[in-house]
């Protein structure tokens, strides 16, 4: 049994040694933004390139500093659709009083109800798809920071690559411990689990879509159907980004720290909602995988490091996955500025995700379904209307 247990341990840990591996040599391979090349002017255009679509539902604390970061950007010409969708708040007043001040470059629309068999958040972005004539649509969230060049880079790089489609990773504004350590297991899993290096090769599966930022050719927007074709998608950016991979368009992602900010989870306990939402959504809302996948996770994260209270033997192979997980961290630092001494956090990180993702699960049957911003949706709906995402 020891002897078992021992080669299990072994096993885990060169599975997570050989994926970590393959991230170290290939994240380098990703574009950096960062890189002088990507600032070179555009030329002159007077008429806009980009419209700029952001949903918003509830977010009077952060959706004026989004909409006057995009004020602020006269490198590349846009417009602005600020969509306020059902908002309770002070939202849709924000959205106006900014907008009279933005000389006809910010138009607000505001939504007060929601038909039925549509997620508020794809009817907004695909109402607003619809009144847009530039070449480019850009899909952000309402509590995205840009900086004054972000758009001017991600162009850059479009023209290089001859992309249909550019996700950029935003950077994530981290204001404690928690919140800090969740973020950096979140990104760890993401960039493992759907290696983002493999986005630009058509010959792989794998795709990618961030609701932070997807920028889009607007003919390929129409030509895979739009938000429309996506109606009641919970995980609608990751779904966006997957069918448009399959239709066989270029998509490209790319790093550039602090070109776009947010601050996606204010601490552990909002990390927790936030995937609660998610996670099951992943898995088409179908119980029997979600809990597979929780039940591998367990040994698979936790077990190498249980094993640290045992002799020396089962010691040796917990002390290379963290050095592994150390110089993964490291390289990660470059990027999401996480101290990489959080690579010990690990073990705790990951017992707090695995709980998450098991609390999506059980909330979401408990409840028969998801409540979000204010409308509920029906586990049997749900289902019904899930697609794949990788």
């Amino acid at each position: 049994m020891v002897f078992l247990l021992l080669a299990l341990d072994w096993i885990i840990v060169l599975l997570w040694t050989a994926r970590i591996l393959s991230a170290l040599r290939n994240l380098p391979r990703i574009p950096n933004l960062l890189d002088p090349k990507y600032q070179l002017p555009l030329t002159a255009q007077a008429t806009p390139l980009i419209t700029v679509i952001v949903p918003a539902c509830n977010e009077e604390a952060n959706i004026e500093a989004t909409l006057r970061s995009l004020l602020a950007i006269e490198s590349v010409p846009i417009e602005i659709l600020a969509i306020d969708d059902r908002s309770t708040d002070m939202t849709g007043a924000i959205m106006d009083r900014v907008a009279a001040e933005s000389q006809s470059r910010l138009t607000v629309i505001h939504i007060t109800h929601l038909p039925p068999g549509w997620m508020g958040k794809t009817h907004a972005m695909a109402l607003a798809a619809r009144l847009a004539t530039t070449p480019w649509l850009l899909f952000t969230d309402a509590d995205i920071v840009f900086s004054s060049d972000s758009l001017l880079r991600v162009l850059n790089l479009a023209q290089t690559e001859r992309a249909d489609h550019i996700v950029l990773f935003p950077s994530m504004v981290l204001e404690s411990f928690g919140e800090t350590m969740m973020v950096a297991i979140f990104q760890l899993f993401g960039t493992l689990g759907s290696p983002p290096w493999r986005v630009s090769d058509p010959r792989s599966r794998a795709s990618i879509g961030i609701g932070a930022f997807n920028l889009i050719r607007a003919d390929v927007y129409r030509a895979i159907g739009g938000f429309e074709a996506l109606r009641m998608q919970v995980v609608e950016d990751l779904r966006f980004g997957f069918e448009i991979k399959r239709a066989g368009y270029r998509q490209r992602v790319a790093f550039g720290r602090g070109l776009i900010r947010l601050r996606w989870a204010e601490g552990t306990l909002h990390f927790i909602r936030n995937i609660t939402k998610n996670f099951f959504a992943v898995f088409r809302f179908r119980a029997l995988p979600a809990l597979i996948a929780c039940a591998v996770l367990i040994p698979f994260c936790l077990g190498p490091f249980v094993a640290l209270a045992g002799p020396l033997r089962f010691r040796i192979p917990a002390a290379l996955l963290l050095l592994v997980l150390f110089f993964l961290y490291r390289l990660f630092h470059r990027h999401n500025g996480v101290p990489t001494a959080y690579f010990l956090t690990f073990p705790i990180a990951a017992a707090v995700l695995i709980y998450a993702l098991f609390r999506s699960v059980l909330v979401t049957l408990l409840r028969g379904g998801i409540r979000w911003r204010g409308t509920f949706y029906p586990i049997s709906e749900l289902r019904k209307n899930s697609g794949p995402i990788r």
